[in-house]
């Protein structure tokens, strides 16, 4: 049972990861409809910073509050699609940022890349030892990461 509520811990984190990214705090996230929602409802599970990074489509954005809901999020339909309408306006997928992986922090490694915590930890610990990346296959030399994990990002990867 503990083994399970971590991994949906670790599943709800990953999932939600929305300003970790970036750092932005509360006082950083955009007004309008929705914002006080979205403040009231992550916070239930996690701190705030690690609930926008994502950048996705509506479909994208529904899915990860079911899944968050299936979590035990508490919120009313209203709040919900307040919630969804905020991040679809304020946090699009046309606006998902390229990360540079020679810089990039292990968040930033997590939410940009889907890493999980164990990959991105590995990422930079490799990148430490043997000096910035050049191209996709150095970064596939990394290990717990597969070559087909960097492949399907890597439209999403900066050097």
């Amino acid at each position: 049972m503990k083994m399970m509520q971590g991994r949906i811990r670790r599943i709800a984190v990953t999932a939600v990861v929305v300003l970790g990214a970036c750092g932005a705090s509360a006082q950083e996230l955009p007004g309008g409809p929705g914002r006080q929602e979205l403040e009231k409802l992550c916070k239930q599970c996690h701190e705030l910073a690690r609930s926008i990074s994502l950048r996705q489509d509506r479909d994208g954005w529904s899915s990860t509050i079911q899944k968050m809901s299936a979590f035990g999020m508490k919120a009313s339909d209203k709040d919900i699609g307040l919630v969804l309408d905020y991040l679809v306006k304020h946090y699009p997928a046309e606006e998902v940022p390229r990360v540079n992986v020679n810089t990039a922090t292990p968040i930033e490694l997590e939410s940009g890349l889907s890493l999980r915590r164990s990959q991105a930890a590995a990422l930079v610990a490799y990148r430490a030892k043997h000096g910035d990346f050049k191209s996709l296959d150095d970064l596939k030399k990394v290990p717990l990461i597969a070559p087909e994990q960097i492949d399907s990002h890597k439209d999403r990867i900066a050097f």
